[in-house]
């Protein structure tokens, strides 16, 4: 079986993913957004994790923990926002998590990765005080946790964006940036800290952090005995890594692991010119037969509020850095998908109008850009997720495939729209590899051409050409 991005279900809605491996399975903790939603994250906790050697067999585990579980929001009026997971020294699993802009970080537990988790208490000082409801405390969000091999338990935070106390219901707190606390053994009582290692842009960031500052999204990893911190930047749409020979300090910008858009890959650094839509991501990486990948999540449904779980593969340097990943539609697969076969319109992994693309944190013209939809409300998982307003120069990308014998394609798709898709391995359409006529005024159609593609490695790109709008659903290669 294939694996594609994004990786779960059509109808899934998992952004914030932390990958862990347990046993002989990597599990996914993250946020869970629900489609078409007017908020971040509004559904409660699931779990989702497949057996190491099968990354295209995910499986549900339901629901692990609930917004109303913690005392604070007994009425689930507050909202779940990026956990993590770790097995604690007693064998036993810690799950961390923030509720929106409330300002504490509350804990629960289990006794297996994605059973149901009982609420176990908040991360607190040693006399008691739950850390942010000190004055000036650092704001506590989106925690990390790492316990080291010599049983020591660190937790990771920090956002840059101040929160008046009016919004966390306690006292003012201070955004100085990302900090780390050690925890004792029972997992969540302070030891020492909060300790400043990711000063913001505007707190004196270190030179080597320029243009990639810390934002948000605190997530570590032990690689080869280096402390490997990642974190999303300000630019917001991109998640970058810290390196250090210690948990607690002296960590050095090691790069961009990935960015929605593609930017700061090939020298390009222009918004305007991204190969996707942006927004924010955050993930953590995990070492999966061997090879390392970065965990984040992609935009759907112009807004940031329907997010959905991507991987790509990490390529590392000689000195055991890593390098950037390209946005694929094949991340988990271990190489190119078949170049024969159908394959839906939602695995694009580039997507842009004529008029480029857009961040859709800003405003935009959603009429002129196309977008992931679906049919359906919330995980109806007979729905069917397609790409939505392709008009006049809109562009869906997919990479990479090995091509060999395909000759032929079949376009479904559906929309009030006439004229041609253009097909070619070029994102610049230099060469065309097909050409199909479309024409629809209602329901779904299908298309077929000719296909010219050499032997080998390659992307494949559509284009609209002509008036109205296409909804794209998917493609299908075949050999005559």
């Amino acid at each position: 079986m294939q694996v594609y991005n994004p990786y779960l279900p059509s109808w899934e809605y998992i952004p914030d993913g932390e990958p862990h491996v347990f046993g002989d399975r990597v599990y996914v903790y993250g946020s869970h957004d629900r489609f078409n939603a007017p908020l971040f994250c509004v559904n409660n906790y699931v779990c989702w994790s497949a057996p190491v050697t099968d990354l295209s067999a995910w499986s549900c585990s339901g629901v692990i923990y609930k917004k109303n579980q913690d005392p604070m929001n007994r009425l689930g009026l507050r909202i779940l926002f990026a956990p993590d997971v770790a097995k604690g020294p007693d064998g036993r699993y810690y799950l961390y998590y923030a509720y929106d802009f409330l300002g504490v970080i509350g804990v629960a537990v289990c006794d297996t990765p994605d059973g149901h988790y009982q609420f176990y208490g908040h991360v607190h000082y040693n006399d008691g005080t739950v850390w942010g409801r000190r004055k000036n405390d650092e704001f506590p969000f989106d925690p990390g946790v790492l316990v080291d091999d010599d049983g020591r338990v660190w937790l990771y935070s920090g956002f840059e964006t101040h929160v008046p106390a009016l919004m966390s219901r306690f006292h003012s707190h201070t955004n100085s940036g990302g900090v780390v606390l050690e925890l004792e053994p029972d997992m969540m009582t302070i030891r020492t800290g909060p300790k400043l290692l990711f000063p913001l842009k505007t707190n004196h960031a270190p030179e080597d952090f320029k243009g990639h500052e810390f934002f948000e999204a605190s997530s570590i990893r032990k690689i080869d005995g280096k402390y490997v911190f990642v974190y999303s930047s300000t630019n917001n749409h991109e998640l970058c890594y810290a390196v250090s020979d210690r948990p607690d300090g002296d960590f050095r910008f090691g790069g961009t692991l990935v960015d929605l858009g593609d930017l700061y890959m090939d020298g390009r650094l222009d918004e305007k010119k991204a190969l996707n839509y942006l927004g924010n991501t955050h993930g953590g990486m995990a070492e999966l037969n061997g090879d390392w990948f970065i965990f984040y999540h992609r935009q759907t449904n112009r807004h940031s509020y329907s997010r959905q779980a991507c991987a790509e593969k990490l390529e590392r340097t000689p000195e055991g850095g890593f390098l950037q990943a390209e946005i694929t539609s094949c991340g988990l697969n271990g190489g190119p998908l078949c170049g024969t076969g159908k394959y839906e319109a939602r695995i694009a992994c580039n997507l842009w109008s004529k008029y480029g693309s857009a961040r859709y944190d800003r405003k935009f013209n959603k009429k002129l850009h196309p977008y992931f939809t679906q049919t359906g409300k919330d995980r109806e998982q007979d729905g069917d997720q397609y790409i939505a307003n392709m008009r006049d120069g809109a562009v869906a990308g997919f990479k990479y495939f090995d091509f060999q014998k395909a000759d032929a394609i079949c376009l479904t798709y559906g929309g009030k729209c006439k004229g041609v898709m253009e097909v070619s391995c070029d994102p610049f359409f230099n060469a065309l590899c097909s050409t199909i006529p479309v024409d629809n005024s209602e329901g779904i159609n299908q298309a077929s051409a000719s296909l010219h593609i050499p032997a080998g490695t390659r992307p494949l790109y559509f284009r609209y050409v002509g008036e109205g709008a296409l909804d794209f659903h998917a493609f299908e290669l075949s050999v005559k």
